[in-house]
This record gives C-alpha cells, sequence and structure tokens, in this order.
C-alpha cells in the first residue's frame, strides 16, 4: 500500500495552516506595494543551464534536476550503454560517464527568486523601466535536509530592485522589510549587514590566496549554525592555513564582543576595520546605516552568506530563538550581465516565509481571528429533504448580505448538526423547519452562548451581523 505521507521535507497544508499563511503574505504584499514594487511570476522549471553556476559549489548540489523526456531520455541512456565495458571474464562495469547526470537533465526545480529575475530583466529589458521594482512570492525547491523551519519546498516572498548603485535601494528594502515584521509583531529582530569587499579585504590581510577565498566565505557563512569550532575545523579541512585562519575567528570574536556590549556597537566595529578596508566601501556602509536610522542595522563583518552571485552589500535579519535567519539579501551587481551584455545593477531582499510562521505559531503571534478562524460565520441546518429548497435559498440569501455560509448536507437529527457546527466553531446556526417557513421567518442560534431568536426571515442576515459583531 503506498504511503500516505507527502515526500520527505514536502507538506500538505490545512485549512487552519493555509489561513495563517494568506495573512502573512497579505501584510507583505501590502507593504511591498506601498513601496512602489509591482508583482512578478515565473515558471517553476528553469532551464538546467539558467541555475548552474549561479549559487555557489553547494548551491549547484542541491538544485532539483529533472531526467529528459521521452527521445531525448532514450539517446542519452543508449549513449552511456554504449560505454559499459566488459573485462577478460564477461563481468560488465559502468564508467564514471555513464553516472554524468548533466547528461540526462536538461531542466530543473526553481532554487530561489533571483536568478530567474534576472533572467527575466534580460529577456525583457525594453519593455521594463529604467528603475523596475518587483515582488515575487512563490515556492522554491532545494534538495536539503529537511530540519525545523526548513523543508525542501518553501516559499520566498522577494523584493528586489533593479537598475540603480545608490545606497538608498539598500535603505528601502530594510525598510519594507523591517515593516513586515514590525506588522506581523516581531519586536526583537535584527538586521546584520555586510560587504563583500569587507570580508574579501579580512581575507586578504589574513593571507588567504584568492583562489582559495571561495572556500572560505562558505565556512565563514556557517559561523551561527557551526560555530567558531566548527568553522575552524572546516577551514583547515578546505586547506586554510591555521594562522590565517585564526586571524579571521578572532576578528569575528572581537566583533561578537563589541555587539554583546552594545555600546557604540557599529561606530566601534567601523573603527575597528579602517586600516583593513576601503575608504570607499566603509563609507557605503555608512550612507546605509545613516539613511536607515531608526531600524535595528548592526555591522557584523562575520556575515557571509553563501550564494556566490553577491558583489557588494550583503544583508540578513535573525530572532534571538531560532537558529539562521528570518529573511536575507544583498547586492548582486553582475548576475543580470551573465545573462546578456549589459551589467546592470540590482539588489533584493528575500523573506523566509515558512520560518516566520514557525516562529509566529510558536508565540502564539496570530491574531485571534487567524488563530482561531472558521470555515464560516453561520451553519444553515437542513431540517428535511422536503425543505432543503428553502435552506438553500436562505443560504443564498446570507451569502448575498456578505457573511460565510456553510449548509450542512443531510437531514440528520438537529442535535447532531448543531455538535457538528460546534466541533468545527462555527458560531451561529440558522435553523428552517416547516413552522419557520409558513411564518416567514428563521431560527438564529449562538452557538458560543446558547442564546436562540426567531427572526423575519428578510431581517435575519442584519440580526446576524448585529450578533456577530457583538
Amino acid at each position: 500500500m503506498a504511503s500516505t505521507n507527502p515526500a520527505r521535507g514536502m507538506r500538505d497544508f490545512l485549512p487552519a495552516d493555509v489561513r495563517k499563511r494568506e495573512y502573512v503574505i497579505g501584510i507583505i504584499k501590502e507593504v511591498y506595494e506601498s513601496y512602489g514594487f509591482e508583482p512578478l511570476e515565473t515558471p517553476a522549471v528553469e532551464n538546467l543551464e539558467t541555475l548552474t553556476g549561479k549559487y555557489g559549489e553547494e548551491g549547484n548540489q542541491l538544485i532539483f534536476r529533472i531526467l529528459k523526456r521521452g527521445e531525448k531520455l532514450g539517446e542519452a541512456l543508449k549513449t552511456a550503454r554504449s560505454n559499459v565495458i566488459s573485462d577478460d571474464k564477461g563481468r560488465s562495469g559502468i564508467t564514471s560517464e555513464m553516472w554524468d547526470f548533466e547528461k540526462f537533465t536538461d531542466l530543473a526545480l526553481r532554487y530561489d527568486l533571483t536568478v530567474p529575475l534576472a533572467r527575466v530583466v534580460a529577456n525583457n529589458k525594453n519593455d521594463l523601466p529604467k528603475f523596475f521594482k518587483r515582488y515575487q512570492i512563490q515556492p522554491v525547491w532545494r534538495a536539503d535536509r529537511p530540519g525545523r523551519g526548513r523543508y525542501r519546498e518553501f516559499y520566498q516572498c522577494d523584493v528586489d530592485a533593479i537598475g540603480s548603485s545608490s545606497m538608498v535601494v539598500e535603505a528601502e528594502l530594510i525598510a519594507a522589510v523591517s515593516e513586515i515584521l514590525r506588522r506581523l509583531g516581531f519586536e526583537d529582530f535584527i538586521i546584520r549587514i555586510n560587504h563583500r569587499e569587507i570580508l574579501r579585504d579580512i581575507l586578504d590581510t589574513a593571507s588567504i590566496p584568492i583562489e582559495m577565498q571561495t572556500d572560505a566565505l562558505i565556512a565563514i557563512d556557517k559561523l551561527d549554525k557551526i560555530g567558531t569550532d566548527g568553522v575552524a575545523r572546516e577551514l583547515a579541512d578546505r586547506g586554510i592555513d591555521e594562522t590565517a585562519a585564526g586571524m579571521i575567528l578572532d576578528i569575528f570574536e572581537q566583533t561578537r564582543l563589541i555587539t554583546e556590549s552594545g555600546k557604540d556597537v557599529n561606530r566601534t566595529i567601523v573603527g575597528n576595520l579602517l586600516n583593513i578596508v576601503s575608504a570607499e566601501v566603509l563609507g557605503d556602509v555608512g550612507k546605509i546605516l545613516q539613511y536607515t536610522a531608526g531600524h535595528p542595522v548592526f555591522i557584523d563583518p562575520s556575515l557571509a552568506r553563501g550564494l556566490s552571485y553577491y558583489t557588494g552589500t550583503i544583508m540578513e535579519i535573525t530572532v534571538h530563538d531560532l537558529a539562521g535567519s528570518l529573511a536575507g539579501g544583498g547586492r548582486y551587481d553582475g548576475l543580470i550581465g551573465m545573462f546578456g551584455k549589459e551589467q546592470i545593477p540590482a539588489c533584493g531582499f528575500s523573506l523566509g516565509l515558512e520560518r516566520i510562521l514557525v516562529v509566529m505559531d510558536e508565540r502564539g503571534m496570530f491574531p485571534p481571528e487567524i488563530a482561531g478562524s472558521t470555515p464560516a460565520d453561520v451553519m444553515v441546518a437542513l431540517w428535511s429533504d422536503e425543505t432543503a429548497g428553502e435552506s438553500l435559498k436562505l443560504a443564498a440569501e446570507l451569502r448575498a448580505a456578505g457573511l460565510r455560509v456553510t449548509v450542512y448536507p443531510e437531514a440528520d437529527k438537529l442535535g447532531k448538526q448543531l455538535k457538528y457546527a460546534d466541533a468545527i466553531k462555527i458560531p451561529f446556526a440558522c435553523i428552517l423547519g416547516e413552522s419557520e417557513i409558513a411564518e416567514g421567518k428563521a431560527m438564529i442560534k449562538d452557538m458560543r452562548s446558547g442564546e436562540q431568536v426567531s427572526e423575519k426571515r428578510n431581517e435575519a442576515a442584519t440580526r446576524l451581523k448585529q450578533m456577530k459583531n457583538g
């Protein structure tokens, strides 16, 4: 018998889950649009070549590849079989070429929303405004190890600004994402910012060769997940000199101590970087801090973010009781140029919907009307098969007045029908028996208090609204 569980790392969303998701997405859309961002959607499936080479070594390994189909797959298999070799005893073996998966795949599930955006901009440059601001809320897929708040299929809520190198872009993105989190009820979030050139300058100061710096950044990006000792081990495994690794980690430890002190954090960290980082880069970071005054923005030189397409500012939002981040992003001025002839500056921020939902559920942050919401305001009971037509008409009348109405589908015992309404937390029941039909009335029962009133049928909707609003 087939398993009834969804695939590992995937989930079913029951009605209560969907209502919570729609509540959060509704606020995200409202805020993004208030900042002038427009909606965009892209296909779930991209050409494999669109995605590969954009996310770094580890990212490439997490792309969900799709097998070729029909004749193309047949041809690939035929070629692979021709590479099967036999030894002098007639035993067959399979060459490494046969397991070259690139030959069997040509499409992939969308890994993120940023690379598809870059493709769209490059493909539609003449149809888009000079400064293109878009938001996109769609699922992405990663062949990752599932964990708390981490899934193989999950929604990203991206907001990006294309066409400007000004630090005003970063400031607007930070402001928009901060407003969303505050409206959702988050008050303890921290926005950490860094710059890829700060990281490069730190690595240069530690005398790490350019060809090894990408490996170093991949390890540093795991600092908040595996700690200083774990990063030190990974740096060693990647061939980074122990002295150089120690110098890098010492700089990051100084940053941690400064941050924990809480005293003039940004000024102190900038002062520590003056002899390491260029004045131009520190000037850009200083502008972001100036433009985002009033938001909890802090410089963190250890912030790396593993995606290889970042070129400048990188940003991440964390809360104290969740490993990893609620949101992240940065500037990727070289990505769009990979799909066209022209380099176009770009910067974006991505909210992790799943992680936001996890924290809000655990903290009880959803409003009562969302957390305890029901499928309908009213259930119309079915007195008998003969009265079913009138019950359906009454339901239509109540819906026309703006109420959410469900009809009990069977002529069952009234007590059983009311018990069902109570079980799914419908606050009101409307009963239309033979006597009510004859008198042009409807019986309304408040399932919360037990109060029951008889009301003229043409005034039932008004009375229900009054009772609903207290």
